[in-house]
């Protein structure tokens, strides 16, 4: 053990524009400044602590593996930097962050993205979440596609195997989840499903239970459908066992679409 190279930089203001200075390992505490331009800096491993960045240009600065606490950044652009490993915590940040700043790599995206979610949450910024879980799943879409498709030798090197089967696995949960309901984050895509359902139950009874050459049978099919599915009615007909499954369904349908609401509903 030893002690910490840590330079604490306190209670001060910058009034001139910075260029080509490391500033790596560094403790900022209520750090000012306002209006300007750092080109080429390097911020790795520092920590921005109650600092005061409003409307600064940060041009290619490097912040890897840096941690952000109640940082006032309102106003702030930042163009070609680099956000490997860093955090945010109750600190106010533009959105645009995660339309250039992301790192390239998926993994590194999803966390960067992840904690921008939690930061905005902090923050009360509803549209900032739900940018920030767009891109979150995004990029964990790509990372378990690669896992297991991807020829690339990171991926190869690190996913062999078991593990390339089981992230496979995980993809094809994770498009099924997708697909019905946007993994919780589309409420249309999980009435698309819910209308497909009706559709299958509609055609079960039609082909099972009626004549599956009459269009009449199939269009009486379809209007009974949304009432088989509520439960509101229950041909005599149908097994126990079919019955079974249609509750199942309902109640699935049912819990992903309170699930959408409560989400929505939390982030305001």
């Amino acid at each position: 053990m030893k002690d910490s190279d840590r330079v604490h930089i306190i209670d001060k203001w910058c009034d001139v524009d910075v260029h080509e200075v490391k500033y790596q390992r560094h403790l900022f505490v209520r750090f000012a400044a306002k209006g300007k331009r750092f080109t080429k800096v390097d911020f790795s491993y520092s920590i921005f602590d109650m600092c005061y960045l409003r409307d600064c240009i940060f041009d290619t600065c490097d912040f890897t593996g840096c941690q952000f606490f109640r940082t006032n950044l309102n106003g702030a652009s930042f163009s070609g930097c680099k956000f490997h490993y860093s955090t945010f915590e109750r600190t106010p940040v533009d959105i645009a962050i995660l339309d250039t700043e992301c790192p390239p790599y998926e993994n590194l995206k999803m966390e960067f993205a992840r904690t921008l979610r939690m930061n905005y949450q902090q923050l009360g910024n509803a549209i900032g979440v739900n940018k920030a879980i767009n891109v979150e799943l995004q990029a964990n879409e790509t990372h378990l596609y690669k896992a297991w498709h991807s020829n690339e030798s990171y991926y190869r090197k690190k996913y062999a195997g078991l593990k390339r089967a089981r992230y496979f696995l995980e993809w094809l949960c994770f498009k099924a989840l997708d697909f019905i309901w946007g993994n919780s984050e589309n409420a249309w895509k999980l009435i698309r499903s819910g209308i497909l359902l009706l559709v299958v139950i509609a055609f079960i009874d039609v082909v099972v239970f009626r004549n599956s050459c009459s269009l009449q049978d199939f269009g009486r099919a379809m209007i009974e459908a949304p009432q088989i599915f509520i439960g509101t009615l229950t041909p005599t007909m149908y097994p126990t066992s079919y019955l079974t499954v249609i509750v199942f369904a309902r109640l699935v349908t049912l819990g992903f679409f309170t699930s959408i609401i409560i989400k929505r509903l939390s982030r305001r």
